[in-house]
């Protein structure tokens, strides 16, 4: 396909970073390789989106420093940035509107350094703003953004109360997603036994991490509480700031213990 008709891709990755590790990182490598594979995609930005504190999952520590690890670990990246837009919010924020946030701003971007005459613009909103038909729209205007995650937050879309229904809508069926699997994980399973997901199921872009990398950021911070060495699980930049700060204790592994996950508390409310 003629590199001027791929569609461009942002990819955007929600979530605690508590810290952000190496896997993390490797979860977007990975998608831009599968996904430009296609030759029908290329992937232009990755955005690293840490969740606010009121999100007050247990052990989370102050947004201000998943934020600032964040950066640390993207500063060697060309493409990957680390916005602070949904970690400053006071309330938490419905994941399917931190995407609705930043696809806005990247076609407002996409204005300004294309210089898209404001007909077309005006043309590109309106078409936004149709309930979700597929990705028509994305598609004709070249440009797309995805959800990209790992198998353990596709399969969550199963928990009772943890997502609304219209949000996994939002998503999986107007933008798309990148899902990362991890041994013990079978996303084509979980997506066959969804109707929801069978429903979107070629918007959902399932990648196989061949290199087998377990990391997680909860044996991170089991380590980090026992004095064990997490070098080169993370990069070096957030060891010496974890280390600077002394950050993950057996006290700030206690944070939010007790309290109900923000999204389960408001949409158990709701229903």
């Amino acid at each position: 396909m003629d590199g001027q008709h791929l569609t461009k891709v942002v990819l955007l990755a929600c979530g605690s970073f508590n810290p952000i590790t190496n896997m993390h990182l490797r979860m977007f490598e990975l998608a831009r390789d599968h996904l430009e594979d296609t030759g029908q995609y290329r992937v232009v930005k990755g955005i690293i989106s840490p969740v606010g504190d009121a999100y007050k999952k247990k052990g989370l520590i102050e947004a201000r420093h998943r934020l600032e690890m964040a950066k640390l670990s993207t500063d060697s990246s060309d493409w990957i940035t680390v916005d602070p837009w949904e970690s400053l919010q006071p309330e938490w924020v419905e994941t399917a509107k931190v995407v609705r946030h930043y696809y806005k701003e990247m076609l407002e971007a996409e204005q300004n350094t294309d210089d898209v005459d404001t007909v077309k613009y005006a043309k590109k909103r309106r078409m936004e703003e149709n309930h979700f038909g597929a990705l028509s729209h994305q598609k004709k205007d070249g440009l797309q953004m995805m959800f990209l995650c790992g198998a353990d937050v596709l399969e969550s879309f199963g928990v009772p109360n943890l997502w609304k229904q219209e949000d996994i809508d939002e998503i999986v069926g107007r933008y798309g997603m990148v899902c990362i699997t991890r041994s013990g994980s079978d996303p084509h399973k979980f997506i066959h036994q969804s109707d929801k997901l069978w429903q979107y199921r070629q918007n959902i872009h399932v990648v196989r991490e061949w290199v087998t990398n377990e990391i997680s950021a909860t044996q991170v911070r089991r380590s980090l509480r026992r004095g064990r060495s997490v070098r080169y699980l993370l990069p070096d930049g957030v060891v010496h700031y974890i280390q600077e700060h002394a950050l993950y204790s057996a006290e700030s592994e206690q944070r939010n213990a007790g309290v109900v996950l923000a999204p389960i508390q408001k949409n158990t409310e709701v229903s």
